[in-house]
C-alpha cells in the first residue's frame, strides 16, 4: 500500500512479491543477482553501501488486462519495462508515478525496474549534498487491474463562507478507450455527496468531474484536533460503475495577515524540526513504524511542525502527520544550487515536473500549511531571484489556498523576500561564527525588513549546532553533547524571544548521512546535528530543547 489506508474498493489491487531480483548494471556492484526487499536501497545490501550507478530490480507475477503499477518513489532514474516492452521513465526519488500495459495476456509476466542513481549532465537537481541521495526503490509499489478509464486525481479544497464549510471536490478521468464514452460521478466529502453532472469523455482524452459540497457539521482540522474526513469519487462508465479513487482532507484554512500566520484564524506559533527521510542503514527507505516513532519523539520534545527538508515526502508519513497533528512545511526538491546550476538547461523542466507532481499528490493532506523551494540557491542576483519567482508563482498557480516561501542563505541583499508570502532565513549563530543568537536574530529581522519583508512574518527555517552521539566532555568543547545543548538553548530563547519572528525550525531531528563530498566538514560523513542520532537514541539536547519548547 502508498498510504496508511485503502485508496480503492472498486478498482481491483493485484498482489506483487515483496522479494525482487536485484542485478547491479555497472563497475563496483555485485557478482551475482540476489534477492531484495521492496522498498528498499541499493545502499542497504552487502557490497553496495557506496555504490553509484545503474541497477534492475525484476518481479515475476501472474495477472492480465489492462494493468497500472504505481511507483512512490525510485531514485533517482527509472525506467519500468513489462517483459522487455518500455513502459515509462520518470526523473526523480521523491514523488510517485505510474506506468500502464494496456491488453496484457493472462499468464506470467516480468516486470523490470532500471533505476540510475549516478550524478551527471543528465540531472540538474541530482547533485553531491549534505545529505545522501540514496538509490534503489525506496518507497512502496502497488499492481492495479484497470477499465476502459479512471480516476487519475482527487482533489479537495475547504474553505470557509459566511461560517460554513464548504468543499470544492475535484475529479480528473483519463480514458483507455478508443471510442467516446459518456462518464458521471459521484463525489462525497465527509457525509455529504452529490451526482456530477454528465459528460463526454473523448476516445483516449481527459476530463474532469467537479461539484462543490456543503459540509454543514464539519470540525476544522487543528494540531489540538486533527479531525480528518473521507473524500471519494465512484466513476460510472455509460452508466456503469468501473473506478473510484478514496482518500482524506480536513476543513480547514491558511491565511497571512500582517506578520501572522493564521490556521482557521487563530495565529500559529511554530516549534518545530527539520527531518530528512533517512534512518540508519534502511537509508531512505523508511519504514511507516520509525516514521511513527519520529513523529511521537517530535511530540514529545514539544514540536507542533516539521520541514522536510529538502524534497517531497512520503505520503505515509504525511498520513501520519495528518493524523497526529503535526503540521508540515513541505517543499520541492532544489537545495544548495549556484546560478550556473540553476541555467543548468534540464533545470526548469525538472523543476516544474517535481512542483507539479508534489501539488497534485499531496494537495489534500491538512497538515500541510505552507509551500517551499529553492533551500539556499541564488537569490542575491536578478537572474537567480527571477527564477525564485517562477517557481513561487508556479506553487501558487497550482494551489492558491496556502502561503508559499523559501529558507534562504543568511545573508544581507536578498532580491525575492518581496515575492514571498512568508520570509524565512537559515542561520547558525555560536555554530558558524561567534556572534550573540539574540543580537544575531534580531540584525536577521531588520536586514529581511529592509530588502522588501517588512510585515510579513519571518520563520528561521534552519538554526542549530552539531554533537556526536556519546561524545560528552565537561569542558563542552564543539562536536560535544553539552556544547551542541547550551548553543540550542541560547539559539531557542533568542528567535522564540523575539517578536518578530513566528517560529523555528531546529536544524535537525536527526542525524544523517552526507555524500563524502563532504567529509572534511561532517564527522563520519554524517550531518550530526540531530538532537537523536541515526538510531534516533536522545543526545542531552533532546531533554534541553523540551525544557526550552516547554517555555513558549
Amino acid at each position: 500500500m502508498l498510504r496508511l489506508f485503502r485508496e480503492h474498493e472498486i478498482r481491483r489491487e493485484l498482489s506483487l512479491s515483496p522479494l525482487w531480483t536485484l542485478t547491479t548494471m555497472d563497475e563496483g556492484g555485485l557478482a551475482a543477482p540476489v534477492q531484495v526487499a521492496v522498498p528498499s536501497v541499493l545502499e542497504s545490501v552487502p557490497g553496495l553501501v557506496a555504490y553509484k550507478g545503474r541497477a534492475a530490480y525484476e518481479n515475476a507475477f501472474t495477472g492480465g488486462g489492462t494493468l497500472r503499477f504505481v511507483f512512490g518513489g525510485v531514485s533517482f532514474m527509472a525506467k519500468v519495462y513489462l517483459d522487455g516492452a518500455l513502459l515509462a521513465e520518470h526523473y526523480g526519488a521523491y514523488t510517485a508515478f505510474d506506468a500502464i500495459a494496456e491488453n496484457v495476456p493472462q499468464g506470467r509476466h516480468v516486470l523490470r525496474v532500471e533505476v540510475d542513481n549516478r550524478y551527471g549532465e543528465a540531472s540538474a537537481l541530482h547533485v553531491e549534498n549534505d545529505y545522501y541521495s540514496y538509490g534503489g526503490i525506496n518507497r512502496p509499489v502497488a499492481l492495479e487491474q484497470l477499465g476502459s478509464a479512471y480516476i487519475t486525481r482527487l482533489a479537495v479544497v475547504p474553505r470557509l463562507e459566511d461560517g460554513v464549510w464548504v468543499a470544492d471536490v475535484q475529479a480528473d478521468v483519463r480514458s483507455l478507450s478508443d471510442e467516446d464514452v459518456t462518464i458521471s460521478a459521484v463525489l462525497r466529502a465527509a457525509d455529504e455527496g452529490t451526482q456530477a453532472l454528465p459528460q463526454t469523455l473523448p476516445a483516449r482524452g481527459c476530463a474532469t468531474l467537479g461539484a462543490r459540497l456543503t459540509l454543514a457539521d464539519a470540525t476544522p482540522w487543528s494540531p489540538a484536533s486533527p479531525v480528518l474526513y473521507g473524500v471519494s469519487a465512484v466513476l460510472a462508465v455509460n452508466g456503469r460503475e468501473e473506478d473510484d479513487l478514496r482518500d482524506r482532507f480536513g476543513c480547514r484554512e491558511v491565511r497571512v495577515e500582517g506578520n501572522r500566520i493564521l490556521l482557521n484564524g487563530e495565529p500559529l506559533r511554530i516549534k518545530g524540526f527539520n527531518r530528512h527521510e533517512d534512518y540508519g542503514s534502511l537509508g531512505s527507505a523508511v519504514p511507516a513504524e520509525v516514521m511513527a516513532r519520529d513523529l511521537q519523539q517530535m511530540r514529545d520534545i514539544g514540536a507542533n511542525a516539521v520541514r522536510t527538508c529538502h524534497y517531497p515526502n512520503d505520503p505515509r508519513f504525511l498520513d501520519l502527520c495528518d493524523e497526529m497533528g503535526m503540521l508540515v512545511w513541505e517543499e520541492s526538491h532544489a537545495r544548495g544550487l549556484t546560478l550556473a546550476q540553476m541555467q543548468h538547461p534540464l533545470f526548469k523542466e525538472q523543476t516544474e515536473l517535481c512542483v507539479r507532481e508534489m501539488i497534485a499528490q499531496h494537495i489534500n493532506h491538512p497538515s500541510i500549511f505552507i509551500w517551499g523551494c529553492l533551500n539556499e540557491c541564488d537569490d542575491i542576483t536578478p537572474e537567480g531571484a527571477a527564477i525564485y519567482r517562477w517557481n513561487l508563482n508556479l506553487l501558487r498557480e497550482l494551489d492558491p489556498s496556502r502561503p508559499v516561501t523559501a529558507a534562504l542563505l543568511d545573508r544581507k541583499g536578498s532580491l525575492i523576500f518581496g515575492d514571498c508570502d512568508v520570509c524565512s532565513v537559515n542561520l547558525y549563530p555560536l555554530w558558524y561564527h561567534p556572534t550573540d543568537p539574540a543580537v544575531h536574530v534580531e540584525n536577521m529581522a531588520q536586514y529581511v525588513a529592509a530588502c522588501g519583508g517588512a510585515g510579513k512574518p519571518v520563520i528561521v527555517s534552519e538554526i542549530g549546532a552539531g554533537a556526536i552521539y556519546g561524545y560528552r566532555d565537561p569542558g563542552a568543547m564543539k562536536w560535544t553533547e553539552e556544547r551542541q545543548a547550551q548553543i540550542l538553548a541560547r539559539q531557542i530563547d533568542a528567535v522564540l524571544g523575539n517578536p518578530a519572528c513566528t517560529g523555528i525550525f531546529l536544524w535537525q531531528f536527526a542525524d544523517v548521512r552526507v555524500d563524502e563530498s563532504w567529509f572534511d566538514k561532517r564527522p563520519g560523513c554524517v550531518n550530526n546535528k540531530g538532537v537523536v542520532d541515526r538510531w534516533r537514541r536522545p543526545k542531552l539536547s533532546y531533554q534541553k530543547v523540551k525544557e526550552c519548547f516547554a517555555k513558549y
